[in-house]
């Protein structure tokens, strides 16, 4: 009898386009996805894939088997999620995540995931907005809360928060007595995001005017960094001032008071579709609710919230 196993292997093998790829997805070798498919071809009498070059592509039986396949597959994970209860949803997702939200919400999160699903563990990485959109793509890892939204085929997006961006210096540069101009701003050096960022360009347009001085700005791909350069007062910080609060709490940083504005950073949680997306959708949607601090999460909440996404 064909089982699920060996389906869900021939769905992934498609879906990545390789038995490498597949064997990573589904944590085991390459050996055991070839006798999986090599048994589900046995089971089903024809061949589902072509096998060329190291790329496995399906044949006309396995374009029609894969109409199914994702069928069964999104039948069996919704069936799971209705039926079974929290700690039945089991098994490793591959979050990317962009470090302003590593520095704000997302031990909340990990704290929600481990008492809602004790079963389903995370595996994290934190890079920035065009690396990790990158993965997702590739389907490295399944979701990614970064600078969004993803306009890519078969993406999916849903906001999460908004966070304003302020210009941030030690009360060491004297700058906090009152409204601060460009010109000013551009006497000391700008630390903010690294490049390829949105954030980076944003403020790279903003001081490259012919009235200024040539801009010294610094670039970082840790926030860490980033806070800790502007509390020795060695430049201004250009980043989330959600992500310092307690450096602003206690007097070590200034939040100026200037005209200059930059656009919100609007983070996201992005995914791709997939038959077995339900519980990418459910983090990404708990992930929602932790982002907003005025909507309390617990389990009669997101109770109340998994039966609108299932």
């Amino acid at each position: 009898m064909t089982d699920f196993r060996s389906i869900e292997t021939f769905l992934w093998v498609v879906k990545l386009g390789s038995f490498r790829g597949a064997a990573q997805r589904l944590n085991t070798t390459q050996p055991a996805i070839s006798q999986r498919i090599a048994q589900l071809e046995r089971e089903m009498g024809v061949k589902l894939l072509n096998r060329e070059h190291r790329v496995a592509s399906p044949t006309p039986s396995g374009r029609q088997m894969m109409i199914y396949a994702e069928k069964l597959i999104g039948l069996r994970s919704e069936m799971m999620a209705e039926v079974g209860d929290r700690s039945a949803m089991r098994g490793a997702l591959r979050l990317g995540v962009a470090e302003t939200i590593v520095h704000t919400w997302l031990p909340r999160l990990v704290k929600s995931v481990n008492e809602i699903y004790p079963n389903l563990s995370l595996e994290i990485e934190v890079d920035i907005t065009p690396n990790l959109t990158a993965r997702l793509l590739a389907q490295e890892i399944e979701l990614a809360f970064v600078l969004g939204p993803v306009s890519a085929s078969g993406a999916h997006n849903r906001v999460l928060c908004d966070y304003p961006i302020g210009f941030l210096a030690s009360p060491a540069l004297r700058l906090g007595a009152g409204p601060v101009a460009r010109q000013d701003l551009a006497r000391f050096p700008i630390i903010t995001f690294p490049r390829k960022t949105q954030p980076y360009e944003t403020v790279r347009a903003l001081f490259n005017g012919p009235d200024l001085p040539p801009i010294r700005l610094h670039a970082s791909t840790s926030l860490a960094t980033v806070i800790h350069m502007a509390n020795e007062g060695l430049g201004i910080a250009v980043i989330p001032s959600a992500i310092v609060e307690n450096e602003l709490a206690d007097g070590r940083l200034q939040l100026l008071d200037t005209d200059l504005k930059l656009p919100p950073l609007t983070f996201t949680a992005s995914w791709l579709a997939s038959p077995d997306a339900v519980a990418i959708e459910r983090v990404a949607n708990l992930a929602g609710q932790i982002a907003q601090p005025s909507v309390a999460v617990d389990g009669a909440t997101v109770a109340r919230h998994e039966k609108t996404i299932a």
